[in-house]
């Protein structure tokens, strides 16, 4: 049974939560904690597999609860739930949250989170993926440039200005993005030769999410893995990325879920350069075992590593501390079902993104390439939209 800890100083607040939460007393242990040293003292004793704390609390703010429970026990999923502009106290949960949630807080939403979190936590402490991930020897971490752009998005003083100035004290990045943005890929109509003008066409969440991707992909460029097979990794999701985000914006969806299906989309195969980089023999006979005995990569790869990309990726950008939905996103991108989670979301985006990227690698049998989960979109109620976000992304297309 997974324990659930909810720390609020308002006693009220508890008592709503508990009240609420009871439908679920027979899945979750729950435990509630009214301040900071007392969540600590409960976690000490057993931790909890989720914490959702408040934000302002006497002593103790939610923002160095969660950065402690961070540092002590570090397999918790940390949620911060904040109804205050403060945005230093908030830059303090950079790195020792998964995921902020805006107060007041729909107890629906609420829940549902939480469960969300649940079921991927499941997935984070498989012990095949712990023991993988054990033998990695190259691994990535989420550059400070990142870290620091996140703090200036946060700030009410954020301007185009200050973003570019930030990306533009690390030259290598610098040169990095501006090759990017300025390539076919983005289909710019004029060449951008500073941060703050890519900043300016692309917008701050874009770039943002570009500075870590690019990050990511460079650190593993030097490992041994097939340069040939990165490129083409990478190349692949950059075009999910693209389609992802145009899908959020197909259906409509809210400016956060549009941003954060880019996200998602860009880093969803980042478990599979992970794998390259540091077991390319081995990747290369998951390769072949697929052609060979007519199975899926994904089947195949199980088969040799005991886990797969997709559950090595959502392992690591748990453990770096991305919001939920993008770890969700690369985690379940083949599997969607197994998120239980009804509705459009970044995930849906990322895995139909996935099937029609037009550019995937050539595979000896089409049958083995992702194909559109049909039972899990008519779940969601989105059966009905296939065709239309086929023909959306259809050679010679007009938007």
């Amino acid at each position: 049974m997974k324990r659930i800890l909810f720390v609020d100083d308002d006693s009220m607040v508890l008592e709503t939560i508990e009240s609420m939460f009871q439908n679920t007393r027979t899945e979750w242990d729950l435990r509630f904690a009214s301040s900071g040293s007392e969540a600590l003292q409960l976690m000490e004793k057993q931790p909890a597999d989720v914490v959702v704390s408040d934000m302002r609390m006497p002593k103790m703010n939610g923002a160095t609860l969660l950065n402690e429970i961070m540092h002590r026990h570090p397999k918790t999923v940390r949620f911060i739930l904040s109804g205050y502009a403060d945005m230093e106290l908030v830059m303090h949960c950079v790195g020792g949250t998964h995921q902020f949630l805006s107060k007041p807080c729909d107890i629906a939403i609420l829940q549902s989170t939480v469960r969300r979190a649940v079921e991927m936590d499941a997935w984070l402490n498989n012990d095949q993926v712990k023991t993988l991930v054990s033998r990695l020897a190259t691994v990535p971490s989420v550059p400070t440039v990142y870290f620091q752009i996140l703090k200036e998005l946060r700030s009410p003083e954020a301007t185009l200005d200050i973003v570019g100035a930030t990306i533009a004290q690390d030259p290598a990045m610098t040169a990095k993005m501006l090759q990017l943005v300025n390539s076919a890929f983005f289909g710019l109509a004029q060449k951008l030769n500073d941060p703050t003008e890519a900043v300016m066409h692309l917008g701050m969440e874009t770039i943002k999410s570009l500075v870590l991707g690019i990050h990511l992909f460079s650190e593993l460029e030097s490992a041994k893995g097939s340069r040939f097979e990165m490129e083409k990794i990478y190349h692949h999701s950059l075009a999910t990325a693209a389609m992802a985000k145009r899908l959020a914006q197909l259906e409509h969806q809210k400016r956060e879920v549009i941003d954060v299906s880019f996200t998602a989309g860009l880093l969803h195969d980042i478990g599979r350069l992970v794998l390259i980089a540091n077991l390319p023999e081995q990747y290369a006979e998951a390769i072949a075992r697929s052609h060979k005995d007519s199975i899926s990569l994904v089947e195949a790869e199980r088969a040799t590593f005991g886990a797969t990309h997709a559950e090595t990726g959502g392992y690591l950008l748990g453990l770096w501390g991305l919001p939920v939905p993008i770890v969700e996103a690369a985690v379940f991108h083949h599997c969607p079902r197994a998120c239980q989670n009804h509705g459009f979301t970044s995930l849906t985006a990322v895995h139909i993104a996935n099937v029609l990227e037009p550019n995937r690698e050539m595979c000896h049998n089409p049958d083995l390439l992702p194909q559109i989960d049909v039972e899990y979109l008519a779940e969601a109620g989105l059966a009905d939209r296939v065709s239309s976000w086929t023909q959306a992304f259809s050679p010679g297309h007009a938007e």
